[in-house]
């Protein structure tokens, strides 16, 4: 019975690696770490980092970068702070421009990428460098003040059964980006287009139209994250930066957990919370300021590299590619593959063998 017993390492690794860092922080510092603050904090801090990630997830599926999350966040969370302290705008009202001006900023890269053709990853690292610059017009290289409503505070920091509302919120976003992705057809849809374009093209999935919508809800929750984090953590004007990397190392790892070699939400939001208990538990135990950037940059390298090896078919890929090359001697050129020519048309080795 033992010898049967599978724990689907390659599925719930992070489970089992989440369990561990609380069972050695919390033998290493029980007086800090094994607390019921240190909880509501992960919990906390992670909400914004959840949004993120999920920003960065949904344009992913569709196989589109969305470099620029990071800036938004931060342009937009600017302007809902200067709407309210020098034009006097209402909290709710200052919250809804933000995210519209998020909501545009997603339209305008999916507009460069969709239509102009022009590579996600180059458009929107463009994109982003935009967006600093419009985020200095906005503050005249200046910290805004805090806005005096309590209203502002009161958006992310008020008490829900000993959490922060802010966690709701990230709740409210997993289960509604699960149901989109999981239960409905976009799912199929976005898998298809981030997968074989083409195919799917030719199958009668608007591919370009479900890679703009990726990038226009890519940019919603952008600026919504950026919006609740200034209002939990305080006026930052450089704070952008510091989410994108923990965002997309969760993405890839997260494509590791649950689903393996597909990029899912609950993997992410998985993903996010063992990095950010491995970096607490990280500082409490060595106080070295550093850790964290040390250990998220080595989490994007090693999450990358476990989602290239979980990819159906990786380890394989080179060998079937060079059975298929015509000019590698073999002479016939007709080795196993995904698809070759024949009359000038693709067709795949299925049908070709049936």
């Amino acid at each position: 019975m033992i010898g049967r017993l599978d724990l689907k390492v390659d599925r719930f690794s992070g489970v089992y690696i989440l369990l561990l860092f609380i069972v050695v922080f919390s033998l290493a510092r029980p007086d800090t770490f094994a607390q019921v603050e240190t909880v509501h904090i992960l919990a906390s801090s992670q909400a914004v980092n959840g949004l993120v990630a999920i920003a960065v997830l949904i344009p992913m599926i569709c196989g589109q970068f969305d470099l620029s999350v990071g800036a938004n966040a931060n342009l937009v969370a600017m302007v809902a702070v200067t709407l309210q302290v020098e034009q006097g705008t209402q909290v709710l009202a200052a919250v809804a421009v933000a995210v519209a001006i998020g909501l545009l900023i997603g339209v305008v890269n999916g507009f460069i990428v969709v239509k102009l053709g022009v590579s996600s990853f180059i458009a929107t690292l463009g994109t982003a460098s935009i967006l600093t610059a419009f985020q200095t017009m906005v503050t005249k290289s200046q910290l805004p003040p805090v806005p005096e409503s309590d209203l502002w505070s009161a958006i992310t920091q008020t008490e829900v059964f000993g959490f922060q509302i802010v966690v709701v919120y990230l709740i409210i976003a997993v289960a509604l980006a699960w149901w989109v992705l999981e239960c409905t057809p976009a799912d199929r849809y976005m898998m298809a287009t981030g997968s074989n374009p083409d195919a799917a093209r030719l199958s009668g999935i608007r591919t370009d139209t479900w890679s703009w919508i990726s990038f226009v809800a890519s940019g919603g929750n952008a600026a919504l994250a950026g919006v609740l984090f200034v209002s939990l953590a305080g006026v930052a004007v450089t704070f952008g930066n510091s989410l994108v990397l923990p965002a997309f190392a969760a993405v890839f790892l997260g494509s590791t957990q649950l689903k393996p070699g597909r990029f899912n939400v609950l993997g992410t939001i998985l993903a996010i919370f063992v990095l950010a208990t491995g970096v607490l538990g990280l500082q409490l135990l060595t106080s070295i300021p550093w850790i964290n950037e040390m250990f998220n940059g080595l989490a994007v390298i090693v999450a990358v590299a476990l989602a290239v090896a979980k990819r159906p078919g990786s380890s394989r890929r080179s060998r079937r590619e060079r059975r298929l090359d015509p000019g590698d001697g073999d002479g016939d050129g007709e080795g196993d593959g995904d698809a070759y020519e024949r009359d000038g048309k693709p067709e795949s080795v299925s049908s070709q063998r049936t």
